[in-house]
């Protein structure tokens, strides 16, 4: 049990570490971008070479698959740092900006400067991914950090500690390991930017935090993302997509499929579909109880509400189309593929984050679009169909942060991408270029030439000449 000690020894650290990289700041606005680049070049180097402690301590939280750890967490850091190095020079470059006609006479820029002292609160869904990912791109913005990776994966956390400790002086990158009480005590702190990944519920808490000391944030949240499946749809690439969407690491990915709206025509066809893609990409001899391609839920706590939810759709009327082997022990939760689901259950108002998947009816592409409508703004939207008009109307008739068409999910991994919400589901975009411009202040830099100038029409006094100036501009404009 922690003393009142432990407590204070703690927050004293923080702060230490806190008021380092303020100073620490101050230097590494000033620094050549090579070190930028050699800093990312050792991050990349370590990640490679520590391939399989990352494999491991990620398979020890979620059982999750090699190869899926693979996919989703070390190349997605590897394709994250490539990506920098080789634009780094191009987005630090000043951007030379045209005067009009009323500022002749001026030369003027935005030049990308550092925020300075960055807070990264990591989740446990990609725990790696979602760690080191945003490292990326405030390091490439010339930042010093602060990590809280999730207590919920302690052995990913014990991995991105020992990443930083390995390559980084405290002074630059830091990670603080731990529950509540340690996000607690760092939002406290007057970060330059707070990065958070996590729920809507949570990055409230986190924005009112960051609202005292006027903190900028970006906030990749989550929400219920829709699926549309079209009457024109190719049924079975469809489903192969969002089965491999939706059940890939248990359910637990923020842009999974939440639920799938289909259209009537091809309800049946397309569960019949579901089901059998399901079983061939996780299942090893029709079973997913002993099965290497599937993941688990993080915890007993996760595992017990997923379970919940089902429960609840189920009491109420809902149909289970699949579903199977639920162990608790090991956190095991088959694939669940529900229809005939009432608007009151749960299921259909919160954030599932696991392997259950409602799929609803709808009649014309005007119901499926009320219907999305009616919920706060998703993360993202997929729609299935090869109907371009339909595609539009779906496109221009409903806000998401991003949209996938025929596929889903895949525009995380595109790094010339923003990634980002809209609304509930987030604030502000990450990868590439655009989590550069998350950690970075675009500065506008105006250079005067001395003598006269076209601003200085506008001096004081205002004599009856510069009242004519005045009106004919205004004419002009």
């Amino acid at each position: 049990m922690k003393t009142v000690a432990d407590e204070s020894t703690a927050t004293h650290r923080i702060s230490d570490v806190f008021n380092r990289q303020k100073r620490s700041a101050e230097v590494l606005r000033t620094e050549p971008f090579s070190i930028r680049k050699q800093r990312l070049k050792a991050l990349a180097a370590w990640v490679k070479t520590n391939r399989k402690l990352i494999q491991q301590a990620i398979y020890a939280d979620f059982r999750k698959p090699e190869v899926e750890t693979d996919a989703t967490e070390i190349f997605a850091v590897l394709t994250e740092i490539d990506h920098a190095l080789a634009h780094l020079d191009r987005w630090t470059k000043p951007i030379k900006v045209d005067a009009p006609v009323t500022m002749l006479g001026t030369r003027s820029a935005i030049v990308y400067e550092p925020k300075g002292v960055c807070l990264i609160i990591a989740p446990w869904n990609y725990p790696f991914n979602l760690s080191i990912g945003p490292l990326v791109s405030a390091l490439a913005a010339g930042n010093c950090a602060i990590i809280k990776p999730s207590e919920l994966t302690p052995n990913t956390s014990a991995v991105v500690a020992k990443l930083c400790s390995d390559l980084f002086d405290e002074s630059v990158v830091s990670v603080f390991e731990g529950g509540v009480e340690v996000s607690q005590q760092l939002l406290e702190l007057p970060f330059d930017h707070i990065f958070f990944t996590g729920s809507p519920a949570i990055g409230k808490v986190v924005m009112q935090a960051a609202a005292k000391h006027l903190t900028s944030v970006t906030l990749e949240l989550g929400g219920k993302s829709p699926v549309i499946v079209t009457p024109s749809v190719r049924m079975r690439d469809a489903a192969r997509r969002i089965a491999v969407a939706k059940f890939i690491n248990n359910g637990q990915t923020c842009i999974a499929p939440d639920y799938v709206l289909v259209h009537e025509s091809v309800m049946k066809n397309f569960i019949d579909a579901l089901r059998e893609e399901t079983l061939k990409r996780f299942a090893v001899d029709g079973t997913l109880a002993h099965s290497p391609f599937y993941a688990r839920i993080v915890n007993e706590k996760h595992f017990n509400r997923v379970h919940e939810l089902v429960q609840d759709a189920i009491n109420k009327g809902a149909r289970a189309e699949m579903s199977g082997p639920v162990d608790a022990s090991t956190r095991l939760m088959h694939p669940v593929i529900l229809t005939q689901v009432p608007e009151q259950a749960r299921i259909l108002e919160e954030e599932i984050f696991g392997p259950v998947l409602p799929i609803i009816p709808y009649h014309s592409s005007k119901d499926a679009i009320r219907f999305i409508n009616k919920k706060p703004k998703p993360l993202a939207l997929y729609i299935f169909g090869t109907d371009k008009k339909e595609q539009h109307e779906i496109l221009i008739n409903t806000s998401s942060g991003a949209v996938c068409i025929n596929d889903c999910a895949i525009h995380f991994l595109h790094p010339n991408l923003p990634f980002g919400g809209v609304n509930n589901s987030g604030i502000g975009k990450s990868h590439g270029y655009y989590g550069f411009l998350a950690f970075s202040n675009e500065k506008p830099v105006l250079r005067q030439r001395s003598g006269f100038t076209s601003v200085q029409l506008f001096y004081p006094p205002y004599t009856r000449r510069a009242k004519k100036i005045m009106d004919w501009l205004i004419r002009w404009m």
